[in-house]
């Protein structure tokens, strides 16, 4: 399994008129998370798509618990429960500064050729990253 945490503040922009972040904002904030995941491993969205492979979002979930609010600094954790195929699933854990569980989600992208627009593999290089997080990886290292 694979577990990553990046911290990111609320804007004066994320908020509503109560002051709490706007529901709709929390799927960038899960994106904020999965870019810097790739990034820690060595690897950008930038590579990927340098490689001919985009990553569409297929689906996205989000439980609020408690409201999010501006100014706070917020930590994300992004979790990779297996290694991915022609899909990849993550799952997000937010936190308040007081290291409340404010919200839960996950989202499911697919891999898909920039050239012919159908689901593909991940890169290679992708998955040899991935794989020191899972068991079911072993040959590819």
């Amino acid at each position: 399994m694979f577990v990553f945490n990046t911290n990111l503040r609320v804007r004066y922009a994320d908020t509503d008129q109560m002051g709490y972040v706007y529901y709709g904002n929390y799927g960038a904030y899960y994106e904020v998370a999965r870019v810097e995941s790739l990034r820690h491993l060595g690897y950008s969205y930038k590579d990927l798509e340098a490689q001919g492979v985009m990553m569409p979002v297929l689906e996205n979930y989000s439980k609020f618990l408690l409201p999010a609010k501006y100014d706070e600094l917020l930590r994300i954790e992004v979790t990779l429960k297996a290694l991915p195929s022609v899909r990849i699933q993550f799952y997000y854990r937010i936190f308040n500064e007081q290291e409340q569980l404010i919200n839960t989600g996950n989202t499911l992208l697919a891999f898909v050729s920039k050239d012919s627009g159908k689901p593909c593999r991940p890169p290679q290089i992708l998955l040899k990253l991935f794989s020191p997080f899972f068991d079911e990886a072993k040959d590819l290292k």
